[in-house]
């Protein structure tokens, strides 16, 4: 082949998407193209003739190095899942196809390698969104996909919803659920939190109040009752209400009336109640705290929403979800995370649920000044509390053999994501599993 044609090739390979790195028979690097040297953060008069292991590996390089296996075997190894680890600091999953280079005579005289960076596929991740997304609500937990399941039958009816977990969680979201899929979607949705004001304050607030009818009041007031005439009203944090306003809740529900303070006359209420609360209302009872008819008229239909720490698999599609929100929030063009940092949130436990991940996606997005959040843009506290932490969950984490691995994969017919979830695991450990394992998907046909 003459240089000109060497030249022509080169600037082929620069203008193809993918990473091309080739390779002599001593594995020895001859060649990047521009994408890999994008990817890699190295270019191409760095690395030539360096060992390609000197400049990226993958976890158990000497066994599961794809160039490696292409060349000992003569055969291709096409798309493999791997994580790359490169001496810039960089590190990734891609998707690898190896194989062998053959002159005229068919004599190995070294090897091709390209790859695909897997974590920036802002489209394939939107629709992967999409596809777990039910009225706003993003989920691939299985506790919470059978919530999904049986709530337009309950928002058909007009029975009182009762959401119960813990403050983040997202029952808000549920309740907007409950109303967007009901016969009343047309009329308002109002919330009110019972804890967030003082006991005189939140009787006017919830029932309203007539001209006078307490110091300072020169005019009507609405109250939430009113302003959700022929729509739903969101009580949160229900555990938090007074008993004396219990007692005239109870009788809203009872009658279907409501008497605004200062007022002669009831009010109809025509009104769909959903209520939520991060208390166990059965202890409350028990206590003296909670009234037990109250409780009985409230619990109709009773809806546990998880924890986040209890549904880890939901965690990269929230954090795709925010870091699209936060993109157009903040004009910034983020698109994912390092693995290293989606490890770090994988294993923290969130006591502030979902509302917490928002906040440290925020918080990430606006110091970040490249495409993707490392380590660096993530929040002081929350590094120091968890760096540690998220590396020892993951040494821990139990490996299963590759025979029970492999039977997973097939049952999923080779759908990793669904795989990782029968697992309890992150996309990103069954791509290191299977590397370690020596696993790759077989190829259409065999």
């Amino acid at each position: 082949m003459t240089n000109q044609n060497i030249d022509n090739l080169r600037h082929i390979f620069d203008c193809v998407p993918d990473g091309v790195i080739s390779v002599d028979e001593r594995l020895h690097i001859t060649y990047l193209n521009r994408a890999a040297e994008s990817l890699l953060g190295c270019s191409n008069a760095e690395v030539s003739g360096k060992p390609c292991c000197d400049v990226l590996h993958c976890d158990n390089c000497a066994e599961l190095c794809p160039i490696r296996e292409a060349l000992s075997s003569g055969n291709p190894v096409i798309n493999r899942d791997i994580e790359l680890h490169c001496t810039s600091g960089k590190h990734f999953c891609v998707s690898v196809t190896a194989s062998p280079l053959l002159d005229a005579k068919h004599n190995l005289t070294g090897g091709v390698l390209t790859f695909r960076d897997l974590s920036q596929r802002p489209e394939q991740r939107r629709k992967l969104s999409e596809h777990y997304s039910f009225c706003g609500i993003v989920s691939r937990n299985q506790q919470m996909r059978e919530i999904f399941d049986v709530l337009p039958d309950i928002a058909a009816s007009d029975a009182t919803v009762l959401f119960h977990g813990e403050s983040g969680a997202g029952k808000e979201l549920f309740a907007r659920a409950i109303h967007d899929l009901s016969p009343r979607k047309n009329g308002p949705l109002v919330t009110l939190n019972c804890g967030a004001l003082p006991e005189p304050l939140l009787e006017a607030e919830i029932f309203g109040a007539r001209k006078g009818s307490y110091t300072g009041s020169f005019e009507n007031r609405p109250g939430r009752l009113e302003l959700a005439n022929g729509g739903t009203l969101f009580l949160d944090e229900i555990g938090d209400l007074p008993l004396p306003l219990q007692v005239k809740l109870l009788r809203v529900l009872e009658n279907h009336e409501f008497q605004p303070l200062g007022a002669s006359q009831p009010q109809k209420a025509d009104v769909r109640f959903v209520a939520a609360t991060h208390r166990n209302l059965s202890e409350m009872v028990d206590e003296g705290r909670f009234r037990r008819d109250l409780f009985f008229r409230l619990n109709v239909v009773t809806l546990d929403i998880p924890p986040l720490r209890d549904r880890r698999e939901d965690i990269p599609l929230l954090v795709d979800l925010f870091l699209e929100r936060c993109n157009k929030d903040f004009s910034k063009h983020v698109q994912g995370v390092a693995p290293e940092v989606c490890r770090m949130l994988m294993a923290h436990d969130y006591p502030g649920n979902v509302r917490e991940l928002l906040n440290l996606v925020e918080q990430s997005v606006i110091l970040c000044r490249s495409h993707e959040i490392t380590v660096d843009t993530l929040p002081p506290a929350f590094r120091q509390a968890t760096a540690h932490k998220g590396h020892a969950a993951y040494q821990r984490t139990k490996i299963p053999s590759k025979a029970t691995l492999i039977e997973i994969l097939t049952r999923h017919n080779w759908h990793r994501n669904d795989a990782a979830d029968e697992l309890g695991i992150d996309r990103t450990t069954l791509w290191r599993w299977m590397s370690r394992l020596g696993i790759a998907e077989p190829r259409s046909g065999t």
